[in-house]
């Protein structure tokens, strides 16, 4: 059966002899020996080797509490390098290694090239069985237009095309990235739930839908994962006019966030919109935009002083801060490089106080949170999706 059941570290980057040979070689006290509360760093090397990354829940499946978000390796930000496979697959590697096991890809990324270079990594690894593995369909393009599909034929098909791409027999987690406005949801579901049945799936998962749609769905088959944004960006969810927070919990339903990092914005490290490549997504997204850009940088930096007080990165207060909502949530920010994976990695280390917290949302709060809509226009209509009746 697929999907990680343990998320145990097979490596560590800062030491360089096994765990076999740490336990051969180290000093085994003689019992004439007066004991000491010395510290021996071979045992907090061995410790380091052996510590399991939290881990939170996915239906009966535990997964890495930080999951890795692939996109970017492929699609969307051409900023800062442009893509590099290479690079990517050392990310998946020290990911794989450090127990970061909870991937999440999609067909439209690329289109098809993130899930063609995961596949290549399963390939090149034998690791498949150790990674809780997460895609998604709905989007495809026709006449140059992007449209949204959840009729049960396109279900089946862009399934059998995903499992290809990825050389798997099962998906994980599968998705419908968007909710397609013409076809009623149960069929969509109905369709997922057969392709279960078949075993080419495990679990069932929506992403951007409405509070309405997630309990049609769920009434047909059991979902176990929505996939929606979540940063002190991006509180949507949380709201009476969603309602899909309290809907979620009411359902069992596991909040997967993304762009927790605001789409890098609360890394801090993007100064200007002259950091990106022109042909950047994140250029026309409103939230990035000349009118709203000075005053989102006004809570990056709060959020930054935040973090330097705590002795912690901005991207790891601001995981640390989305763990912190509940066991229900699982951030899964994207990276193309390991310094940044190492990085966001030891947020799950930084332990919030109930008023550090409440002084971050205050903070969100204080400055009306991130101004500009998180999406252009044509996107933002396909978010919190409403499907129609059956």
């Amino acid at each position: 059966m697929h999907g990680v059941r343990s998320a145990t570290p097979q490596t560590s980057p800062d030491v360089s002899l096994s765990t076999f040979d740490l336990l051969r070689y180290a000093p085994n006290p003689s019992p004439l020996e007066p004991q000491t509360n010395s510290i021996n760093p071979i045992a907090i090397q061995i410790e380091k080797l052996t510590m399991p990354f939290p881990q939170r829940t996915i239906g009966d499946d535990k997964v890495s509490a930080l999951g890795l978000g692939c996109m970017g390796m492929s699609f969307g930000y051409t900023s800062y390098g442009g893509y590099d496979d290479a690079a990517s697959l050392e990310v998946l590697t020290w990911a794989a290694d450090h127990g970061i096991t909870f991937w999440d890809t999609s067909d439209v990324y690329g289109p098809h090239t993130n899930e063609l270079l995961l596949g290549k990594w399963f390939a090149e690894t034998g690791r498949r069985k150790e990674i809780f593995l997460a895609t998604k369909f709905a989007n495809t393009m026709k006449d140059g237009q992007m449209l949204v599909r959840g009729d049960a034929p396109f279900v089946k098909e862009a399934c059998a095309a995903s499992l290809a791409r990825l050389g798997v027999e099962c998906i994980d987690l599968y998705y419908q990235h968007r909710v397609d406005t013409n076809t009623p949801i149960e069929e969509t579901v109905q369709a997922m739930a057969e392709l279960k049945k078949e075993g080419k799936i495990r679990y069932l998962g929506l992403s951007e839908c409405s509070e309405r749609t997630l309990r049609r769905a769920h009434a047909v088959h059991p979902i176990a994962a929505v996939q929606l944004e979540y940063s002190p960006f991006a509180l949507e969810i949380e709201s009476d006019q969603t309602n899909l927070l309290k809907a979620a919990r009411e359902l069992g339903v596991k909040i997967v966030a993304y762009s927790p990092l605001g789409r890098g914005f609360l890394t801090n490290t993007i100064k200007s919109r002259d950091d990106f490549d022109p042909k950047d997504t994140r250029v026309s997204h409103p939230r990035f935009s000349e009118e709203h850009f000075g005053e989102n940088l006004k809570l990056v930096e709060t959020l930054s002083g935040l973090a330097k007080k705590k002795g912690v990165t901005p991207s790891q207060l601001v995981l640390a801060w989305v763990l912190a909502q509940g066991e229900d949530f699982i951030p899964i920010p994207g990276t193309k490089r390991v310094k940044y994976l190492e990085e966001n990695a030891k947020a799950v280390d930084v332990k919030l106080s109930k008023e550090e917290e409440l002084e971050i949302r205050k903070e969100i709060e204080k400055v009306g949170g991130g101004k500009g809509e998180r999406y252009p226009p044509a996107m933002l209509s396909k978010c919190f999706g409403d499907s129609p009746e059956l």
